[in-house]
């Protein structure tokens, strides 16, 4: 090595800019940033089911940033169901169709629904379909949803499959429709049912005493003045009395 070579390398050295900060630490201040944001939006009916839930709704800016949603946005596309998160049908769509990708309705009725949808740049469309007998199959018409709105359910099941099939990698940690999902509720966060007890399947109902009885005297007469004088009537409400 020269003598002009080292200070040369000793220059560079001293010039170097400082490291940039690791993926998880830009994360660590984007989760930081989100707590902000997510503690002013949970005391309002903005949040919606996440009202009164900032780390819930911290956790649903995250997840919705990283499929690259605004945080508003984001109050609107995800649901907790039953303590797992999922996106609605339609922000599903919508992050799909952002990406480049097509999806299309084909036909769509209370009983049946077609859907197609192609990744960007390809050439052949991809054909999803279900239908009630489909549904029924796997025990889903026994649900409030598809009792009220068969028709949007069938949708929803068909873009949560057809989305996954052309585009999973869009949709990250996410890849289920929150229609897809046993316990949703017109898009509600739900807990997780508690199985009842058996002291509450078993306790009896208790009846209530009837407010006056009659008294029988004889010849099969009934006397009720009797059952009136019988019964502790309050002041204000005595028969008769001031309300």
């Amino acid at each position: 090595m020269t003598e002009l070579a080292v200070p040369e390398q000793r220059n560079q050295l001293a010039t170097r800019e400082p490291d940039e900060p690791s993926d998880l630490m830009k994360w660590v201040e984007d989760a930081r940033q989100a707590n902000l944001v997510a503690k002013s939006l949970a005391t309002t009916n903005f949040a919606g089911a996440f009202k009164g839930k900032p780390d819930e709704l911290t956790a649903a800016i995250l997840a919705g940033q990283e499929l690259g949603l605004k945080p508003m946005a984001s109050l609107k596309s995800i649901d907790i169901i039953q303590g797992t998160p999922a996106l609605r049908a339609h922000a599903m769509r919508a992050i799909v169709q952002g990406h480049g990708h097509e999806i299309e309705l084909v036909e769509s009725t209370n009983t049946y629904c077609k859907m197609r949808g192609r990744r960007k740049g390809a050439e052949t469309w991809q054909y999803v379909e279900w239908d009630i007998p489909r549904a029924q199959a796997l025990g889903l018409l026994t649900k409030d949803q598809w009792k009220k709105q068969p028709k949007t359910m069938l949708i929803a099941r068909a873009t949560g499959e057809l989305s996954r099939l052309i585009a999973s990698d869009a949709l990250h940690g996410l890849p289920h429709a929150a229609e897809e999902i046993d316990g949703y509720t017109s898009g509600e966060i739900l807990p997780a049912r508690a199985p009842l007890s058996v002291a509450q399947l078993t306790a009896p109902v208790p009846v209530a005493e009837p407010a006056t009885q009659a008294t029988e005297i004889e010849d099969g007469v009934w006397d009720t003045e009797a059952a009136e004088d019988s019964v502790d009537w309050p002041e204000t409400a005595q028969p008769g009395g001031a309300a």
